[in-house]
This record gives C-alpha cells, sequence and structure tokens, in this order.
C-alpha cells in the first residue's frame, strides 16, 4: 500500500503596490497631454470661464456684508461682524409676511397660468399646414418680446386708464362704472399676469417649437396610417416628444419663484397698491439704495437666493426621481 502525498503549489508571491507618487505623476502627465491635444476648445472655453470667474462668483465676496454692519469708510473687513442680526431682523419685521405672500402669489399663480400657455400655442402653431401663415403668426406672437419694459408698462397704464383709457371706455358705453385697476390692489396681479403674457409668451413658444422639429416625422405618418387625428398625435407624440424640454424649464422657472421681475413691479407700483406689489426684489431697492441700508439689504436678498436655490435643488431631485429630465 503507497501513500501519495498531495503537494500543494506554492503561495503567490505578494504584489508589490506601485507608489501612489508614480500614479499621481502618470494621471497628470496624462492629464497635461490631453489638455494640449484640444487646445483650442479651452480657448474657445477660457474667455466663458473669466467672465463667470469676474462677474459670477468674485462678486460672492461681498455676500459678506450681509453678516457684518457695513460701513463703506471700513470696508469689507474693516465693519464689525454681526452674524444673523440682519436675517433676524428681516424675519422679525411685521413687513416679512406681506413681502413673501405678494411675492410667491404673483410668481405661483403667474407659473401655473403663465407656463402653459406657450406649450399650447407651439403645440397649435406646429400643425398648421400652410408655411407662409405659420411665419406670420409666428412673428406675430414673438413680436411683443422685442418692446421694451418702460414701453409695456406705460401702455398699461394708457389703456386702463379711468378718464381715456381703452379699457374703461368700453366698460361705460356697456353702462359700467369706470375702474382705477392702477389704483386697485386687486387688479395689480391680473395686470401684472397678463402683461406677462403677452409679452414673454412668444419667445417661450419658440423654444417648444425648436424641441417640436426634433420629433421623427415618421412617427406622425405611422400614426396617420393608424388613424389617428391631430388630437390624438400631439397627445400621444408631440407632447411626449417635448417633454424633457418642458420639464427642464419647469425646474429653472421653480428655481426662480423668488426672483420676480424687479423693473416691471416697480414701474406699475402706486402708492395705493402697495399692499399686493410690494414684493422682495422691490423692497431691497428700497431698503438698500435709497435707505442706505447695504447690510440689511444684501442680508434678505442673500435670504432670497437661498430659497430660490432649495427650491431648485428640490425640484431638481423631484424630477429626476420621477424619471425626468433634470439639470444634473
Amino acid at each position: 500500500m503507497t501513500s501519495t502525498s498531495t503537494v500543494l503549489p506554492p503561495p503567490p508571491a505578494p504584489q508589490v503596490a506601485e507608489p501612489a507618487p508614480a500614479t499621481t505623476t502618470r494621471r497628470r502627465v496624462s492629464r497635461r497631454a490631453a489638455i494640449l491635444r484640444s487646445w483650442q476648445l479651452y480657448v474657445l472655453l477660457a474667455p466663458g470661464l473669466i467672465y463667470l470667474l469676474i462677474f459670477k462668483y468674485w462678486p460672492m465676496y461681498g455676500a459678506q456684508i450681509a453678516f457684518r454692519n457695513y460701513n463703506p469708510a471700513s470696508g469689507f473687513t474693516g465693519s464689525p461682524w454681526v452674524g444673523l442680526m440682519h436675517f433676524e431682523r428681516f424675519i422679525n419685521s411685521f413687513q416679512f409676511e406681506e413681502l413673501l405672500v405678494n411675492t410667491l402669489t404673483i410668481n405661483t399663480v403667474g407659473l401655473l397660468v403663465a407656463f402653459p400657455v406657450p406649450i399650447v400655442l407651439a403645440l397649435i402653431v406646429n400643425q398648421l399646414s400652410s408655411r407662409r401663415f405659420k411665419k406670420v403668426v409666428q412673428s406675430v406672437l414673438y413680436a411683443p418680446s422685442f418692446i421694451s419694459v418702460v414701453v409695456v408698462v406705460g401702455m398699461i397704464f394708457l389703456l386702463f386708464s379711468p378718464g381715456s383709457g381703452i379699457v374703461n371706455n368700453v366698460i361705460e358705453l356697456s353702462g359700467g362704472e369706470p375702474i382705477f385697476f392702477m389704483g386697485d390692489p386687486e387688479w395689480f396681479r391680473p395686470l401684472y399676469i397678463g402683461s406677462d403674457i403677452w409679452q414673454n409668451a412668444g419667445f417661450s413658444m419658440i423654444i417648444y417649437l425648436a424641441a417640436l422639429t426634433a420629433i421623427d416625422p415618421s412617427l406622425h405618418e405611422a400614426a396617420k396610417m393608424d388613424g389617428a387625428n391631430k388630437f390624438r398625435r400631439i397627445w400621444h407624440i408631440d407632447i411626449p416628444g417635448i417633454m424633457p424640454v418642458v420639464t427642464i424649464l419647469f425646474v429653472l422657472a421653480i428655481g426662480n419663484i423668488f426672483n420676480l421681475g424687479f423693473e416691471k413691479v416697480y414701474l406699475m407700483q402706486t402708492p395705493l397698491n402697495l399692499d399686493t406689489s410690494e414684493i422682495i426684489n422691490t423692497y431691497v431697492y428700497k431698503a438698500g439704495l435709497q435707505q442706505a441700508q447695504f447690510s440689511y439689504s444684501a442680508a434678505i436678498g442673500l435670504f432670497n437666493s437661498v430659497l430660490n436655490l432649495i427650491l431648485l435643488v428640490t425640484f431638481n431631485y423631484v424630477a429626476k426621481k420621477a424619471n425626468q429630465s433634470s439639470l444634473w
């Protein structure tokens, strides 16, 4: 009887890890070589980066005055540090609730009413068969975007004037009493939102029309062969086709919900409609420039920006979880 002994193979030799500095150096060399190969692209990218650094990121250094009792003679670093005092002052002020409600109401109602309008216009214009008529409609709807905000507000004052305005003349001819639209707080929001839709819907419509042109025409041809009418084709082809663009623009609009247009609101303000027309941006202008409360106004502006950032990140996360397009 013979006994067999199993000979085990020798253990593998331990692998010696390459020193980290050598790996880091190799990565730096490869990255530098990749940059040199595409140096033309980086040259084209440089002006945009320089613009962002100078006009977007460098001014953030001045945001520290929101936490200081800023004095122009002492400068940023020489002014005394007060922490969150200006934020607490704004939140505890009697105007805080009114400013927040006015800003949110105008922007939220405007978003719900105005956001679908350019989508509907784009879907309708896209279905027009005559190219010449389609171009005329696009030009008519897009033309108000070129009108200055100052001119638009002047038109509003003229059209809705209680004495000589066309709207009040029609009301009087119908047997009604003239209305002082610009002096009535209840009419400020409808006038602002309505004029904003008239002025900006055409510009947004062009974006959705561009998205509609990217839809494969064979999908419409196949739907026609199956007997689908225009409404069915819009519902099952056009709307799903532009939904990524709609989602991205909606997330951007949500992230800008506290940044209501300052110029138009300020120009439409009168002493009689301040109850509904005073928003955060106009209050910052009056407190910061007219009353020289630089730190206080900077704190309000920073508070406004933080709220916008929170909304942007939140709704972008929701859109991403809903399997829709997102910003990142």
